[in-house]
Parts: C-alpha cells; structure tokens; sequence
C-alpha cells in the first residue's frame, strides 16, 4: 500500500501548481505586445449577414460613426466547434485529426468524469440520504462509462500522434524530443492508471471512495501501490502541462480574439493607440541583422528605416 497522505498531498500540490501555473500563463499572454492584424476573414462576431460572405463592417459607409456591434452568438458558436470538434484540424489536417480528437475527447471526458465523482462525493458528505435516492446512483452511472472511455480514448489518441510523430515525414521538422516525452508521459500515466484500478482486487478500493477520502481527508483509506503510482504520475502530469507549449490551451483563447479575430479600430486616444505609444519606445533585438535591431535603436526608429537601404531612412 502506498501513504495516503502522500497521494493525498501530491493531487492537491499538483492542483494548486495547475490553477497557478495558468494563472500565470494566461497572465503573460495578456501582457505581450499588441499582435500585427492579420485581417483575415470571416470574423465570427460581425453581424451575421456580412460573416457569411466573410464581410467587415469596415465595408459600411461612415462606420466609424456608428456603434459596433457583436455576435456574440456567431462568436460562440466558432468557438465552441474549435474547442469541442477541433474543427480548423478536420478541415486543413485532417490524417492528424483522426489522432489528436480521440486523444482531446478522451480528456474531456477524463475530466467530465472527475467533476461528476467529486460532485457525487460532496452529495454524499452534505445530504447522504438525497444521494442515496437518485442523484448518486446517476452519477456514479456516468463516471462508470466517462471514466474508462476517457482512459481508452486518451490512450489511443496519444500512441496514434506518438506513432505519427515517429513516422510522417512531414511532422519531422516540427518534431523535438519534448513532444515524444509528452506523449509518452501520458500514455505511462494513462496506462498505469488504467492498469491500477483493474487489477486493485474485486471490491477492495473505487474512484468514489478515493473522491470523498480527498474531501474528507480520510487518512485511513488504503490506496492499492499499482493504482496509487498512477494517481501521482497524473497529478504530476496536470502540473506539468501549464508549464509546457501544452499550455495551448490557454493560448488558443489568445490567438482567436486578440489576433484572427481582433477587429477593433485604433482611433484618436484609444487604448490601442496608446500601447502602440508605448511599444514604439522598446528597443528590441531582433536576430536578423538587416533589421538593425540591436538594441539601442526604439521600434519607432527601427519602423522608418528602408532594410533593403541597409537601414536608411
């Protein structure tokens, strides 16, 4: 058997570095210099005959004076393909997506099922006798199926990228050794929890038991060793994912509003128009030397310089 105050300590610490970790990420996308528009189209909040057409409201006469307005529900929508369906992956790549969606549904629903359990052990602490009549019983039900689909999904999607990584050609040159750790961290994680709460011995141990033991503090549940080293490498790898490029998943909220879809016109003391004041006074040091960004030089200076004139202006 494994300490399970140990177990117990390593998730909340893996927790806490999660939600930190992200803060923090999220936190230095916020603060990054304002992006180069892109003025790609269509923009999913423009009203939504001009999105159809992949239209601006720039196209109205004298728009600047009138008040914009949103489709929020056009905007959600967008959204919530990309996120739930990977939809931009089925369209341009889509030999990756049959890989990469069973690995994200597998996640998703890894994670569905963990709020269920807790939400059923905190039914059970506060109102025993309402979890008994009904409520429990339905979602102990759906951890039952979410749970082991959530594994088996994440296990084959991840050996599948893992196998394209290791073979096509052209993911060759975006192929580093962080991204075969990656996937094999979570095809060990998976695989030992899997193996671990299969082989914990009939009746000896459940996911229910283990949820209200971390909400109560339950010192005296006994965690089986196989299963209790497959809940610390997942902990670990919960933390591990917001301090990585995995972290796209914060990134992507970034790279849809602040970028594809960032319209917002920079007019006469606008916020825009002030941090491009600002930003125009850094003095950065770009690599390519045809550039002459060498630190001393302000992006103002930099921005009236011809490159191709060896930086005259």
């Amino acid at each position: 058997m494994v300490s399970t105050i140990a177990i117990y300590a390593v998730l909340y610490a893996s927790l806490a570095v999660f939600v930190v970790a992200s803060i923090v990420r999220a936190a230095g996308y916020a603060r990054l210099p304002l992006h180069l528009r892109w003025e790609i189209y269509p923009v999913p909040h423009e009203e939504k005959g001009r999105a159809a057409h992949g239209g601006s409201y720039f196209e109205m006469k004298d728009w600047w004076t009138q008040p914009a307005k949103f489709n929020r529900s056009g905007e959600l929508k967008a959204m919530l393909a990309e996120m739930l369906f990977l939809k931009g992956l089925w369209e341009f790549k889509k030999k990756t997506w049959y890989r990469s969606y069973p690995f994200h549904l597998g996640l998703y629903l890894l994670f569905g099922a963990t709020a269920l359990l807790f939400s059923s052990a905190f039914l059970w602490i506060v109102a025993p006798r309402s979890w008994a009549a009904g409520p429990g019983i339905v979602l102990h039900g759906a951890c039952v199926i979410l749970g082991p689909a959530g594994i088996g999904l994440t296990l084959a999607g991840a050996a599948g990228l893992l196998l394209q990584r290791l073979t096509d050609a052209d993911l060759k040159p975006y192929t580093t050794p962080a991204d075969i750790f990656n996937l094999l961290f979570f095809i060990v994680a998976a695989g030992f929890l899997a193996a671990g709460y299969l082989w914990r011995g009939k009746g000896s141990f459940s996911a229910f038991a283990l949820a209200r033991g971390l909400l109560t503090f339950d010192a005296g549940l006994r965690v089986p060793a196989l299963f209790g080293f497959g809940l610390v490498l997942g902990a670990l790898l919960v933390a591990y994912i917001p301090l990585t490029h995995m972290s796209h998943f914060i990134a992507k909220y970034f790279t849809y509003h602040s970028v594809r879809w960032g319209d917002q016109p920079n007019g006469r003391g606008s916020g825009i128009e002030k941090r491009i004041a600002e930003m125009l006074t850094y003095r950065p040091t770009w690599a390519a030397p045809h550039i002459g960004a060498d630190g001393a030089k302000t992006w103002a200076e930099i921005a009236i310089t011809n490159p191709a004139q060896g930086g005259k202006k």
